[in-house]
């Protein structure tokens, strides 16, 4: 990174709010409702009394917009060519989930210019509204940039269901990730699983082949049933936890949230999320060398 954009960044961290805590939700391949899982614990984070954003960062398909039937003017790429600030971008979702529309179809993070690196670092930093959780939706698969943002977040989430390849898939994301960039720790979530064993039993396949062959932690953050009423909430486009609250799949997003809500904030100075948007800029252009 350029010695201005540090000293930039530098600058603007003793503006800098509380500790955020980033959280990646990604997963080795498509079609596991990864995007919708995300969307539904943003909501029930915010039910929590949590102050929660959703970063939409498949910066190829975007579909977050599509989930919540939201029709955003702007989006990611007019803060980074700074024709808008970031806070006038966001879009104020259901329950109070703030969302970040992706630049959908856009350069890869790594093929920013320095000028639109520095602005995007500004942008986070410049954002004045109380926050605890930022949940990065990332495309699914193993490619630069989703790598990227696993590793400039704080936690990480891997959706997993009952489908050979997801379960092959998951772990070959996890073995990228730990054997070339030293991420060590997991959090896996079961979905479409037809009770709490079957959603235990896939983590406990995952485990067992990352337990032989990874020096990794898994933990199983829990399991999501794929019910009418979620197939309902997902017709409607309306989450879930918000039009069935009672239903299977709503009580266990609320349940999942409970767990997330009691994880740890980051210590010190590297939970702001100027920290978090320069560990991406960094890591993006690395991928490029």
């Amino acid at each position: 990174m350029a010695k201005q954009q540090i000293d930039q960044a530098e600058g603007l961290r003793k503006m800098s709010m509380k500790p955020v805590n980033v959280i990646a939700v990604t997963s080795g391949k498509g079609g596991v409702g990864k995007t919708n899982l995300a969307v539904n614990i943003g909501v029930s984070l915010a039910k929590e009394g949590k102050n929660v954003m959703l970063f939409d960062a498949d910066l190829g398909l975007a579909n977050v917009d599509v989930l919540l039937n939201l029709h955003p003017k702007y989006n990611l790429s007019h803060v980074m060519s700074g024709e808008r600030t970031l806070a006038e971008v966001i879009v104020e979702g259901p329950g109070g989930l703030k969302i970040i529309p992706a630049a959908s179809g856009s350069e890869k993070m790594s093929q920013l210019s320095p000028a639109e690196n520095a602005g995007l670092i500004q942008a986070f930093s410049e954002l004045q509204m109380p926050l605890d959780n930022l949940i990065i939706d990332t495309a699914a698969g193993i490619n630069d940039t989703v790598i990227s943002f696993i590793r400039a977040s704080k936690e990480v989430v891997v959706v997993v269901c009952d489908e050979p390849a997801s379960l092959t898939d998951a772990y070959a994301l996890i073995k990228v990730l730990s054997r070339d960039y030293n991420v060590d720790k997991y959090h896996v979530l079961s979905n479409m699983v037809r009770s709490a064993v079957h959603g235990q039993d896939l983590f406990n396949k995952l485990y067992a082949v990352t337990g032989r062959f990874l020096s990794v932690t898994l933990e199983h953050l829990g399991s999501i049933p794929y019910d009418d009423y979620l197939k309902r909430s997902l017709q409607k486009q309306s989450p879930v936890v918000l039009t069935y609250p009672s239903s299977r799949s709503g009580m266990a997003f609320t349940k999942i949230a409970q767990k997330i809500s009691k994880w740890p904030a980051p210590k010190g100075a590297e939970g702001h999320l100027e920290f978090f948007v320069e560990r991406l800029i960094q890591y993006s252009n690395e991928s490029e060398d």
